[in-house]
């Protein structure tokens, strides 16, 4: 079953989620490993072509996610009452936001000097410009806060996700491993 029912998500939808899940904790961590490396590190320049690249995949990714949504809209939320439900929808709703700020900061970060992002060296994302004064360091702590903040709100949404599997005992979490 390629798109979600009512019952169930598809599994264009579980891919997405995952592939998804594994690429952010992998920025983040590969983002706050890159920060203390120094001129003379052989990875000083390496890995943020990496970073950025990847980066630039994810967000085609998130891209097509929240189109995919239109396309394919999920099942409903399993919650025991309107605030859980309401809960459910805004986190999912903060999730898509911080991660849009995320790489979009990013970007502006990478473009400020009028410098495209050079994509595995495939081709280059074509820059805006300075859009502002400071855009590089401006773009670079939204980025930053932006990814901690984004992590605490993974961080909650395993928690609610483990909430449902072992007090609720619901299918929250199972029919996003498409096991019904």
């Amino acid at each position: 079953m390629l798109k979600n029912n009512n019952e169930r998500f598809g599994i264009v939808s579980i891919l997405v989620h995952w592939l998804s899940a594994v690429v952010i904790l992998a920025l983040f961590a590969v983002g706050y490993w890159m920060v203390d490396l120094n001129y003379y590190s052989e990875w000083y320049r390496t890995a943020p072509h990496y970073h950025k690249s990847v980066g630039l995949l994810l967000l085609l990714l998130t891209v097509f996610r929240i189109s995919w949504k239109f396309i394919s809209p999920n099942p409903e939320v399993i919650a025991n009452n309107k605030t859980e439900k309401y809960a459910a929808h805004a986190g999912h709703l903060l999730l898509y936001v911080i991660l849009l700020v995320i790489l979009f900061s990013g970007y502006l970060i990478s473009t400020a000097d009028g410098r495209g992002i050079d994509l595995f060296n495939w081709f280059v994302v074509p820059s805006m410009g300075e859009l502002f004064a400071n855009q590089e360091d401006i773009s670079g702590e939204i980025h930053e806060y932006a990814a901690y903040f984004l992590m605490g709100i993974v961080v909650l949404h395993v928690l609610a996700a483990l909430k449902h599997h072992f007090i609720n005992k619901d299918k929250t979490l199972t029919r996003m491993l498409n096991k019904n």
